[in-house]
């Protein structure tokens, strides 16, 4: 301990020492500046970076163990041998490049560890080396704990700097310079304490420099280092100012307005957006103005409709939100201007917030919700005119076809009733046209809803089909129906949109068909993900189609030529809904067809499986006796064709028939008659018919009367006209134009049955 203390007070010069330290601390700082600026370059820039601050790291530290080494004074005059420098300096820049490079490939802790290990190793090695190119009179004894002591330590230091201290900022990387200087220091200082000098001979006589050359060389190195390290500030501060001029830019280059607030919500850097969006700060903004400040601006100039009359608690609730880690609002601003303010506060406290000019995509979005009222009110209007158009067309085309039931029920010549049939065809032509557009106005507008109901498939199928067999028997085609075992049950699903769909499909097929067969078939399979699924296959030997025709197929009023439509006829609508209706289903409707080699129609709609119904007992209505009287009907029809024919079709069954022009008048006849059934049409002067059935069904219930069956007879064939009636009390809905068979079906039965329900 003696000895230790002896070097340490008597042989060791301490101003010498802390020059060292100084340089150390100065050369390892602008290394590792220079390491952080590399990280920012590639190539060759990067790579001359690199030897840079290898070389001054090295140079540091080797100008730090002979300063130390000009500051010891054993008692002997001590001469440096050349070579052994020379080999000392070499370590000490290998093993700081070595370091340096590794760092700079992976800059992870433990990297850095290990790049730190290196450094001391090749300190170490450049201290022993060092201390070998001693010449004086005397030889030199080690102490070998001493030797393990210095090194353990140094590796000590050198770990908590490099994996502890080292970080980004300028303040860690001077930390670390000053934990590896001690590091070096302490290597150093105890190595030195476990060296004892022994009086004898010379300890070499190579070629050696005497201690004033040595301390020139060192202060040569001085002068490398602190010019060195002052290039290296220079070159930091001017990136760092690079760096800020640029992103002054960026900010400035922003559509939006930026402003940075300390934490004492001071403003503290701002952007030329910032003022331009807030233009009545644009000649008082500067740094320190408190965020208060800045809305009071704001408030002096009227500039909030929010805050008027209510300053201060408006200020208040501005001031409490900001406090939020993040907020967002929208600033209304008189002149009709709006502003979105979203403040988002730092880790440090600062609040950064932002102001975009939102005036435009405002009156953007007030001009599409006028345009979307514009197309709803368009919309609307389209659906009742269609709805008007359904109704007025509807109405001479029940006349059309009444009047010819009820002539076909009369003597007739042939030639007479080749016209009738014509008459009759082109009305059954006209009303499925006039279905097709209601449908499609349906789905375009989403008020078609599909119904689950319990039904048998097979019997739906061939139900469907059977509409067509004839008329593939006139035109002299095979027509094929056929219904595997596995679908041929019950499902549940909507029954009549399948139907209409299979019924388009098949018709169709009969329609282009002249020669051949005409086949549907259903069938039960697997769709791609193995759920069970209906496959319909539609196929005929027909006139086909090419690529480009069933591309366009499946779109509204296109058939596959325009001859088509005038030599088969049709709206071209059919394949459009009959698809939307699959889609709806959860399905899909597609086709395959080579013109002149027929086509094929495949629906598939997903398999959902059902249990039969229950069957009640069967309840046989009580037919009319004619013995017994006429059956009373009344019949509330405003428009004299539509009375004329209802007047001609009960012509021909046992009933008392009594016509009335409107509603009113309805609800009058039923307080003054006995009815067995009213016929009762929905739109009529004076009083309409649903108000006029709510009016029969509350006289029927304040005098005790029984329920008299109502039937809407309308052309109002929609699904909210059918929802209406059966919500004022209507018993059957009947549209217009109805078979004259249905009509004497409900007259004849409805009066008698029981548990009645709405048709459509």
């Amino acid at each position: 301990m003696d000895h230790i203390l002896h070097v340490l007070t008597v042989e060791h010069d301490f101003r010498w020492l802390l020059a060292a330290v100084l340089i150390c601390v100065v050369g390892i700082t602008a290394s590792l500046n220079m390491l952080a600026i590399a990280r920012q370059r590639v190539g060759a820039k990067r790579r001359t970076i690199i030897v840079i601050a290898s070389l001054l790291s090295g140079l540091a530290v080797f100008t730090t163990h002979y300063i130390g080494l000009q500051g010891y004074d054993p008692g002997v005059e001590i001469r440096y041998a050349v070579w052994p420098t020379v080999g000392s300096f070499v370590i000490a820049l290998g093993s700081f490049a070595a370091a340096c490079g590794i760092v700079l490939a992976r800059p992870t802790r433990r990297h850095r560890i290990l790049a730190g290990t290196i450094g001391l190793a090749g300190v170490a090695g450049m201290h022993f080396v060092g201390i070998s190119a001693l010449r004086f009179n005397g030889l030199i004894h080690w102490q070998p704990s001493m030797i393990a002591l210095a090194i353990m330590g140094g590796v000590v230091l050198t770990f908590i700097a490099s994996g502890v201290f080292f970080g980004n900022s300028l303040l860690r990387r001077i930390a670390t310079a000053v934990g590896c200087t001690f590091s070096v220091v302490f290597l150093h200082l105890t190595a030195m304490c476990a060296m004892t000098i022994v009086p004898g001979g010379a300890t070499g006589t190579d070629w050696t420099v005497s201690g004033a050359v040595m301390t020139a060389v060192i202060l040569a190195m001085v002068m490398i280092i602190a010019v060195a390290a002052s290039a290296i500030g220079w070159m930091s501060w001017v990136a760092q100012s690079a760096a800020m001029i640029r992103i002054r830019e960026a900010l400035d280059a922003m559509p939006d307005g930026l402003a940075f607030y300390d934490a004492e919500d001071r403003l503290v850097l701002w952007n030329h957006r910032y003022a331009e969006v807030n233009p009545e700060l644009s000649t008082t903004l500067r740094a320190g103005m408190t965020f208060r400040e800045i809305i009071q601006v704001g408030l002096d100039e009227d500039l909030y409709a929010d805050a008027r009359g209510r300053q201060a608690e408006w200020i208040q609730e501005r001031l409490d939100s900001r406090q939020a880690l993040t907020n967002t609002m929208e600033q209304r601003i008189t002149g009709d201007r709006w502003l979105r303010i979203s403040d988002r506060r730092t880790a440090a406290g600062g609040t950064v917030t932002v102001c975009t000019d939102i005036t435009d995509l405002k009156n953007d979005a007030r001009a599409l919700a006028e345009a979307r009222d514009v197309a709803q009110s368009a919309n609307s209007a389209k659906s009742q005119f269609l709805a008007n158009m359904s109704h007025e067309i509807r109405t001479p085309l029940n006349g059309v076809i009444g009047v010819a039931q009820a002539l076909a029920r009369t003597p007739l010549s042939p030639q007479q009733e080749e016209m009738l049939e014509l008459i009759h065809s082109s009305g059954h032509t006209l009303q499925v046209l006039l279905s097709d557009i209601l449908d499609l106005a349906r789905v375009e507008s989403g008020r078609l809803e599909l119904s689950s109901d319990v039904f048998h498939l097979g019997r739906a199928v061939r139900e469907a089909a059977q509409l067509y067999e004839t008329s593939a028997q006139v035109k002299g085609l095979q027509f094929f129906v056929e219904v595997t075992p596995e679908a041929d049950g019950w499902i549940a699903g909507d029954v009549v949109r399948i139907k209409q769909i299979l019924t388009n499909l098949v018709s169709n097929a009969v329609k282009f068909t002249d020669t051949g067969f005409v086949s549907l078939t259903a069938a039960l399979g697997p769709d791609r993900a193995g759920a069970p699924q209906l496959r319909f296959s539609i196929e005929d030997t027909g006139i086909g189609f090419d690529s480009e025709t069933r591309d366009r197929l499946f779109s509204r009023f296109e058939q596959a030529d325009g001859a088509i439509t005038r030599r088969f006829g049709g709206s071209g609508l059919g394949l459009a809904i009959s698809r939307q209706l699959a889609e709806m289903m959860g399905g899909d409707l597609d086709c395959e067809s080579e013109p002149g080699g027929g086509s094929a129609f495949i629906l598939t709609i997903p398999f959902n499986a059902a249990e039969a119904p229950v069957t009640a007992p069967e309840v046989v209505a009580d037919r009319p006796d004619d013995s017994v009287g006429a059956t009373r009907v009344l019949l509330a029809d405003d428009h004299p064709v539509n009375r004329k024919v209802v007047e001609m079709i009960l012509a021909q069954a046992n009933v008392e028939l009594t016509s009335v022009e409107n509603g009113a008048e309805a609800v009058q006849a039923c307080r003054d008659g006995d009815f067995d059934i009213v016929l009762m049409d929905m739109q009529m002067p004076v009083m309409d018919g649903l108000t006029a059935t709510r009016e029969i069904r509350l006289n029927e219930a304040a005098m005790g009367l029984a329920r008299t069956p109502i039937v809407m007879l309308t052309a109002n064939a929609l699904a909210e006209h059918i929802a209406s009636a059966e919500a004022a009390g209507a018993d059957r809905h009947l549209a217009k134009p109805f078979d004259a068979a249905d009509l004497l079906q409900l007259v004849a039965t409805l009066p008698h049955a029981r548990g009645r329900s709405l048709a459509a």
